[in-house]
This record gives structure tokens, sequence and C-alpha cells, in this order.
């Protein structure tokens, strides 16, 4: 596979918080499931961008916190993409959206989106954010 442009491999997700729990999408070919994320957009900055790849892949409308949470390396068109993390408060989940054909979505705790994710820097940075919502 010919290696994409070096901008393709820097993107930026959101882990969407819904009623205190967190939206998780699987991914294309539904075989693991994910945040989401995307290439971040031309003319965007990375929280929006973002916030614009949870309403194509997941339906979700809400406020995105323009504060990096972290961030994740997954490999991916035959190099390594640098993931940018955010939080996504979720205020309104859509019954049809861009991908629902295409992608699954579930809302679980933080504890079971842990158990679902391979990713094992994004459980983590999923971790953290359980244990610093416990202290408020």
């Amino acid at each position: 596979m010919k290696k994409k442009p070096n901008w393709f491999y820097q993107q930026s997700a959101v882990i969407p918080i819904y009623n205190g729990k967190i939206v998780l999408v699987t991914s294309r070919k539904k075989k693991r499931w994910i945040i989401p994320k995307g290439i971040i957009e031309k003319n965007m900055t990375p929280w929006d961008s973002a916030a614009k790849e949870a309403l194509e892949e997941a339906g979700l409308l809400g406020i995105v916190e323009s504060k990096k949470i972290g961030t994740f390396k997954h490999e991916k068109w035959g190099g390594v993409c640098t993931v940018s993390v955010f939080i996504l408060h979720v205020e309104k989940v859509l019954n049809k959206w861009d991908e629902m054909k295409i992608r699954d979505r579930i809302v679980v705790s933080p504890k079971k989106a842990v158990s679902l994710i391979t990713e094992k820097k994004l459980k983590k940075i999923i971790n953290n954010l359980r244990l610093s919502s416990k202290k408020n």
C-alpha cells in the first residue's frame, strides 16, 4: 500500500461522554470498538475536527473541550498515526447519522469501554478520565 501524505497521520478523536457513560463505535469493518477519530480537517482545529467525526461516525452532537487529554498512536496506511484525544460532552444522540450502516454504536460505563477497546494507551486515557471523575 502506498504511504499517505504526512498530514494524514495527524488525527484527532473524542471520548464522547453521555450521562456519565462513554459512547463507542465500531471500526469500518466492525472488528474493533473504538472512539470517533479521523484526519484533522484542513481549516479546522483538531478538537472541532474530532467533533465532526463524532457526528459522522456516531451521530453525536455536543460541546467539545479544546484541551487535549492525551494522545495515542496506531498503525494505518503503512505508517503510524498520532491521535490527539479530546472530550465531547454529548448533548444529543441522533437516531440517523452518516455512517450508521457501516458502524455500530454503544453507550457503556468507562470500565466496560476499557474492556472493549484494544488500544492500550487509549485504555489508559479512559482509566485516567474515570479516576479523575471520581474525585469530583
